[in-house]
């Protein structure tokens, strides 16, 4: 490999932000849970969203938790790889969909008005597909690590909740190449029919990425290499937003299956990347469940959604504003006159 040895490789800020990564408030957990010790039910009784609130407080290391600014963050890019066949979509059909988003008439859109929140979309050089990682990398080394940088970059807006999404023909295929590099296993372990591939589809991707992850394997020594190998820049993008939250302290519901992939690389660099996040919820593509069992995270949501798009993490937004609302605004035992138990 040729490194240009004048400057400092070009992941190197990265990892250095990874190493000073902020922890978790105990001083706000603590306040939570007295607070929740007075409010008018049995200790324990909402379950998973005291868990959440206890998460809130944690990361946003606020006392009081807030959701009142959740937001949807989409990126697209178009991938290389589309030309081995590993989508019955054209790549066309990522920008028509960025126009669909902006016409407000995706999913997406429809969800966060629901919950109110908001919805930022980033077209990531459509024009210019990453190339097709069966013969090459997919991005060069400053052009990935310029779009992560990008991702952290697009989280500005004092959001207090954020969720990322992605839109990209042959996304999926490369978000199994990078499982298949992190993790082992076969390629069909990681392979699933994305958006609507028949038996023939499904196995041209899964050789798609077998020989991909083959012909890389010998540079795949860092998780930013199998990014930049076998990645596309709107994972590359979300990678960045996920880390800037965490520098920022804004918990993050992860998506799906192409989402994690990108939550997947920070996590191989530092297992506790990814604390300050919440499973929003369980797709049935690919081997998603498999990746959430290795994050050590159990969904929210298992709503048979495998769109992308941030739509299933969009679901649980309202899942975490009702639980912030509980804990907020329900009464305590001494406000309603409520008998607490001896």
């Amino acid at each position: 490999m040729s490194h240009d040895h004048s400057s400092e490789h070009p992941f190197d800020a990265f990892n250095i932000l990874i190493k000073t990564m902020p922890g978790p408030s105990a001083q706000a957990v603590a306040a939570v849970r007295a607070r929740d010790a007075q409010l008018t039910k049995p200790p324990g009784a909402l379950g998973r969203l005291e868990e959440i609130v206890e998460h809130l407080a944690a990361w946003q290391d606020k006392e009081k938790p807030t959701v009142d600014r959740p937001t949807v963050v989409v990126f697209a890019g178009n991938h290389g790889v589309t030309k081995q066949g590993v989508s019955p979509f054209p790549a066309s059909v990522t920008e028509q969909m960025l126009k669909n988003f902006s016409a407000g008439g995706a999913a997406v859109n429809q969800i966060c008005a629901t919950w109110g929140a908001g919805l930022k979309v980033f077209e990531l050089a459509l024009q210019i597909p990453t190339k097709d990682f069966t013969e090459a990398p997919a991005l060069e080394e400053r052009e990935c690590a310029g779009t992560v940088a990008f991702g952290m970059e697009a989280i500005a807006g004092g959001a207090d909740l954020l969720a990322f999404g992605e839109m990209g023909i042959g996304n999926t295929t490369a978000a199994a190449a990078i499982y298949h590099a992190l993790y082992g296993g076969k390629a069909s372990d990681w392979v699933g029919r994305g958006t609507g591939l028949d038996d023939e589809g499904l196995k041209r991707k899964a050789s798609a990425v077998e020989r991909a992850v083959a012909l890389h394997k010998p540079e795949l020594t860092t998780p930013w290499e199998v990014l930049r190998r076998l990645g596309g820049r709107e994972i590359a993008a979300m990678a960045g937003g996920i880390l800037a939250a965490r520098m920022e302290r804004i918990p993050v519901l992860l998506d799906g299956y192409v989402a994690c992939s990108a939550a997947a690389v920070l996590h191989a660099i530092d297992p506790t990347a990814l604390d300050h996040c919440l499973a929003g919820h369980l797709s049935p593509e690919g081997a998603h469940a498999e990746v959430l069992r290795r994050f050590g995270k159990k969904p929210l949501l298992d709503l048979g959604m495998r769109l992308g798009e941030g739509s299933g993490a969009a679901m649980a937004m309202g899942i975490v504003k009702a639980a912030v609302a509980c804990h907020r605004d329900m009464a305590t035992f001494a406000s309603a006159g409520v008998d607490n138990k001896d």
